[in-house]
C-alpha cells in the first residue's frame, strides 16, 4: 500500500519547504512534489508553496522518519496543517 498526503504551513518560505523536501527525499522510497501557491491575491505573509505532497510506500521504518522529519520543522516553525490523504494499493 502506498500513502500520499499533502500537508502545508501557509507562512513557511520557499526555502525551508526545500529543505523539508530534501530532508524527506532522503528516506527512502519517499517522494515529494512542492505545490506552487495559486493565490490570485498577493499576501506578503503567504508562502511561494502552496503545499507538499509526500508520497511513500507504507511501512513502519519510513512512516517513523518522515514523521521524525515533519515532527523537527513543526518544532521550529510552527504546526503543520494536513490537506489531504490518499492511500493506494
Amino acid at each position: 500500500m502506498v500513502l500520499k498526503y499533502r500537508i502545508r504551513f501557509a507562512q513557511l518560505p520557499l526555502a525551508v519547504y526545500r529543505e523539508v523536501a530534501a530532508h524527506l527525499e532522503q528516506v527512502g522510497g519517499v517522494q515529494i512534489e512542492l505545490v506552487p501557491q495559486t493565490s490570485q491575491q498577493f499576501d506578503y505573509t503567504l508562502s511561494q508553496i502552496d503545499s507538499l505532497w509526500i508520497n511513500h510506500p507504507e511501512n513502519a521504518a519510513a512512516e517513523k522518519q518522515v514523521s521524525q522529519i515533519l515532527a523537527y520543522y513543526g518544532d521550529l516553525y510552527g504546526a503543520w496543517e494536513s490537506v489531504e490523504t490518499i492511500a493506494s494499493a
